[in-house]
């Protein structure tokens, strides 16, 4: 399980991942990846994905979305593994439809659907030592939320100290577009479910227990999901 004693308001928003300092800049891949990003782009090899989706029908997915308050750009799908793309696959479960389910060990978040299906999505996930597993629930959801890094982040990152009193919303947030917070028996965990824009953390471990969907993603995902709503995270 995964609760936290740190007062939910210093908490704000998630740790998310590991800072690192490039070229005296924090930027957003910062927030998100640290030094774990490198895998580079990733060939749909042909027209036709193997989970069956075209490139075209990929880049229509998750295209642009202009009408936002800060426009998303469109996703670059050749950085993604086409495995990690959004669809409805077979999935026998005894929980309720609307539950979500985090599989770590696959890269993949559930929202449970009628009739043994369920929307698959392709994730990021926790790094070594920042893994957890366990049942919690929606306690509440933002769009464009600000950041504020715990002060347990700041203490091993002084870097982040210069957002103590919280990032705003934008495109460069690492909480990006739309945020759901996982809360137990009344308390924040500290952890979410993020959007994020780095196509290329997609099916890898890179965040501080948090986990991101592809901003496209997130937003359906979001969408759907009410406050209450039952997360259950499976051991990795």
């Amino acid at each position: 399980m995964i609760m936290d004693g740190a007062n939910a308001d210093a908490g704000k928003m998630g740790e998310i991942a590991q800072l690192e300092r490039r070229s005296g800049l924090l930027n957003r891949r910062s927030f998100l990846v640290g030094s774990a990003v490198g895998l580079g782009a990733l060939g749909l090899g042909g027209c036709v994905t193997s989970d069956g989706m075209s490139l075209a029908e990929a880049e229509k997915v998750y295209g642009p979305v202009p009408e936002e308050k800060f426009p998303i750009p469109a996703v670059d799908v050749t950085k993604v593994d086409p495995k990690y793309f959004r669809r409805t696959v077979r999935y026998e479960t005894k929980e309720a439809p609307g539950t979500i389910i985090v599989d770590p060990s696959n890269y993949y978040v559930y929202r449970v659907e009628d009739e043994g299906s369920a929307t698959r999505y392709g994730a990021n996930v926790g790094r070594d030592g920042f893994l957890w597993s366990g049942d919690a629930y929606i306690g509440r959801k933002a769009e464009w939320a600000t950041w504020t890094p715990p002060k347990e982040m700041i203490k091993r990152q002084p870097e982040a100290a210069k957002y103590a009193g919280g990032m705003p919303g934008g495109l460069d947030n690492p909480l990006g577009a739309r945020t759901l917070y996982l809360y137990q028996n009344g308390a924040y965990t500290l952890y979410t479910i993020y959007a994020s824009s780095d196509p290329e953390t997609i099916g890898s471990g890179i965040t501080s227990g948090c986990v991101g969907l592809l901003s496209q993603d997130m937003m359906h995902l979001y969408s759907r999901t009410p406050v209450k709503t039952k997360v259950v995270v499976l051991p990795a």
